[in-house]
């Protein structure tokens, strides 16, 4: 049996080596199918996960209060030449939140935001300065690379003590350490007490990176800058006066999230509130939101590829369906010789499993070779999973031998007496 079976095989692949050119062309189809389908699903799942560990690095337990500046025509006070507005969380806001939240809530921080550029003798850079607590760490998921970070007594005395995120403390201190040495923002002189841990989080506050960011007591940041910003430019003067930028909660579990965010959603009136100046915003809502999303994007990618598997199995078909014409009086001459039915079936399905077998091993490796090509060159995260590669292989395996099946089966039916008169 083993014996007839390698017997078989030996000759399904004779007779492919006679057309290599034929029988090469027709493995391409399969291989870019197999490889298109790895490839897509590698760059789709790079950029989900990407967009994923975004989310999760927000919390998952979080729920974030933020403050947002109002429509044009909502706005408080406004003439051509000069406008005030007051907009956004307010100190009350947070005393309800605090209040409520006392028992449930793990911690809750207070957060201000200022745009102020960043000098350290001849270098500069344009930032943010973030005004927090001690709890903003550990809520955010941060470490201490070198130094410490703001403290409770910092808060208590209004210390010019500052943390600079990484990126920042490259830019400012590109030679020497930057623990101890100074930084002014907007005209007032901190003194730097630490430094951040690389984070590479696209998201932060107003477009600007974490790692960009300088950290400095919450009560230093009101004392020195104000709740006003003012903004001149073209002879005309804009004035914002904004308590809060924001407050995050961190809640004990995800079975918590969803019921605080519809107490705050009511405590804060969101919907009913003069203007729209308040957004809050719940990580674990926009997880489950991008996964969902991250799912039918590969089901959508991974369709539009099986397509080309598809493709590859009619190839296979038209170019078996030839052989079969063009071996009639071969098979007419096997049959005479004593041959069954599933000897001929069992010798074209064998032709038909090499084709799409050699077809899928070259596409796995294509389909993995290309994902690094990409990360390589383009920096582009991509995310090759085990169970792609062999679906993609075992589609198309499948593909070539279903759509081998046709061929062999009109082969084996062949009337004996007429495929021997074929010319």
């Amino acid at each position: 049996m083993i014996r007839e079976g390698l017997r078989t095989f030996r000759l399904g692949v004779k007779s492919l080596l006679l057309h290599k050119l034929r029988s090469s062309l027709t493995t391409l189809g399969l291989l870019f199918g197999v490889s298109s389908v790895i490839a897509m699903l590698a760059v789709g799942e790079g950029a989900s996960h990407e967009q994923l560990e975004q989310f999760r690095a927000m919390g998952s337990t979080n729920i974030m209060v933020r403050s947002q500046k109002p429509p044009e025509g909502e706005q408080s006070s406004s003439t051509d030449t000069f406008r005030y507005i007051t907009f956004g969380l307010k100190y009350r806001d947070a005393q309800q939140i605090e209040a409520i939240f006392r028992d449930t809530a793990e911690e809750i921080v207070r957060v201000r935001e200022t745009a102020k550029e960043l000098r350290c003798g001849y270098h500069r850079t344009s930032s943010i300065v973030i005004g927090t607590s001690p709890e903003y760490l550990r809520v955010m998921n941060m470490k201490i690379a070198r130094g410490r970070w703001i403290s409770d007594v910092d808060i208590l005395r209004q210390e010019n003590s500052a943390v600079l995120g990484d990126a920042a403390a490259k830019v400012l201190f590109p030679l020497e350490d930057p623990i101890g040495e100074s930084v002014q923002a907007g005209g007032i002189r901190f003194t730097v007490v630490g430094v951040l841990e690389y984070l590479g989080r696209d998201a932060g506050p107003a477009g600007t990176p974490l790692d960009q960011c300088l950290f400095v007591p919450i009560t230093t940041s009101r004392s020195r800058f104000g709740d006003e910003n003012i903004k001149r430019s073209s002879g005309s003067e804009e004035r914002t006066r904004v308590e809060l930028s924001e407050i995050k909660i961190k809640l004990a579990t995800v079975d918590d999230v969803l019921p605080a965010s519809r107490v705050l959603a009511s405590l804060l009136r969101l919907g009913s509130r003069p203007s729209d100046d308040v957004k809050m915003i719940v990580p674990l809502e926009l997880l489950r939101q991008q996964e969902a999303t991250a799912r039918i994007f590969n089901m959508v990618l991974g369709s539009i590829a099986v397509i080309s598997l598809l493709v590859g199995g009619i190839g296979i078909m038209n170019v078996m369906l030839a052989t079969v014409t063009e071996r009639t009086r071969e098979i007419g001459i096997r049959r005479a010789l004593g041959a069954k039915k599933s000897h001929i079936v069992t010798q074209f399905l064998v032709e038909t499993a090499v084709l799409s077998g050699c077809g899928g091993v070259l596409g796995v490796g294509l389909g993995i070779l290309i994902p690094r090509m990409i990360t390589a060159f383009s920096g582009t995260l991509t995310i090759i999973r085990i169970e792609h590669v062999m679906m993609a292989f075992f589609i198309s395996a499948g593909v070539g031998v279903s759509f081998g099946l046709y061929p062999a089966w009109r082969a084996a039916n062949m009337d004996p007496v007429e495929a021997l008169r074929h010319e």
